[in-house]
This record gives C-alpha cells, structure tokens and sequence, in this order.
C-alpha cells in the first residue's frame, strides 16, 4: 500500500490512520521505551508513536517523581530525531491524576474517531489493568500491547480473561533497561551513557535530576 510523508508522521493512502500511545512516567525517558515503541510501530505497521507523559501517576504512589515539565522536556529531546515520534501534554495539562481511560478519550478527541488506537505497556501491567479506573471502557478505546523482554514469561494464563482480540504480547529487546535503575545510578554517581539518549545524561546533569530532593515532589496520595 502507498505511502505519503505528512508532518511528523507517515500517512498510508487507503486505510484508517494507525496511533500507537506509549503512555509513562518517563523518569527518565530511555533506550527502552524508545526501543519498544519503535519496535510495536514496526510490528504493526503505525503510523506515529504518541509519547505520553503522566501528570500525576497513581500507581506510583510512595515514591517521589520528577517535575512533569522535566520529564515532558526530557521525552522530547529523547524522541526529537525520530520522525514517526511525538508528544503530547495531554496528561500534564490536565488536573489531578492520570489515568490511562482519560489520556485515551483525550486523545480520541484530539485525533478524531478515524484514527485506530494502540496503547503500548508493560506485559505485566495488561494483568492489573481490569483494576485500572474506567476499565469497562479501555477496550472500547484502544487495542492493548504488552510489551517484555526476551527470555520472560509473557503470562499467557494471566491475561486469559481478558478480550483476545484486543490484546497482544510482545517481545521486545532492550527491555532490560528500567528507569529506577537509571535514577539509582545517577544517585551514586555511576555512568548512564548508553541507556539513555545523550542529550538525557545532559539534560540530568544540567537539572541535577535525581541528586537534589528539591528537584522532585511528593504525590499527592
């Protein structure tokens, strides 16, 4: 099928438009949500990958997090040369939490209703996510890939109940990569070139990220 370069994203003539929705905290961005995404635009055949950073994430309650302006700043540089890459503010812009039934509707409505919608998650996310906030409505909105790391078990059995034809597991490299570990080693003064786009090192080290405690905030609950 042919295709047209339009704006930041590869359009294909003929066929409803294809969104994947890599939604995270992103603190930091690294090389493996950069990896993952481009492999699941590949797999299936997406047009453009939509960054989506978490205002205030919910699920990480207990531990502090980046300033949302850090960690969007940061996603833009890490995803700044890839053409099929982009961001949105949809999560940060908006008050209170963030939950992944608003970023989709948010989205939708952004996108319109011609555009097909793929979320990108951790496989082991896809297992907790009839718990998630508007459940009964995800599925409606999005088809859902888990993503993992070669060698891990995807959890077939753990993802039985819910729709198989909106759901799909998939390994991806680079998985290994987390971004707890990235913040441990900034922390004890170890290198993190090679896990992180360079312009991260650099933009860490200019904010002094993950140093200084005045550089992060409580959550709210």
């Amino acid at each position: 099928m042919p295709s047209v370069e339009l704006g930041l994203a590869r359009v294909h003539i003929g066929r409803r438009y294809r969104l994947g929705v890599m939604g995270g905290t992103f603190d930091p961005i690294h090389h493996g949500h950069l990896v993952a995404a481009s492999e699941v635009a590949a797999r299936f055949d997406l047009d453009e990958v939509v960054f989506v950073p978490t205002g205030v994430p919910w699920q990480k309650k207990g531990r502090k997090v980046s300033q949302a302006e850090d960690r969007y700043l940061m996603t833009v540089i890490a995803t700044a040369s890839n053409p099929t890459f982009s961001v949105s503010r949809v999560d940060i812009d908006r008050p209170g939490d963030t939950y992944t039934v608003d970023t989709l509707k948010d989205l939708r409505r952004e996108r319109g209703s011609d555009v097909d919608l793929f979320f990108i998650t951790g496989a082991d996310a896809l297992s907790h996510i009839l718990t998630w906030r508007g459940a009964e409505e995800l599925f409606d909105l999005a088809h859902f890939i888990g993503v993992s790391r070669p060698g891990v078990p995807l959890g077939v059995k753990d993802i039985s109940h819910l729709p198989a034809e909106k759901v799909t597991l998939l390994e991806v490299p680079a998985m290994a990569i987390s971004s707890t570990d990235c913040r441990q080693r900034v922390g004890e003064d170890m290198p993190i070139w090679y896990l992180v786009p360079d312009g991260i090192v650099q933009y860490i080290n200019k904010r002094g990220l993950y140093r200084d405690n005045d550089q992060t905030i409580p959550e709210d609950h």
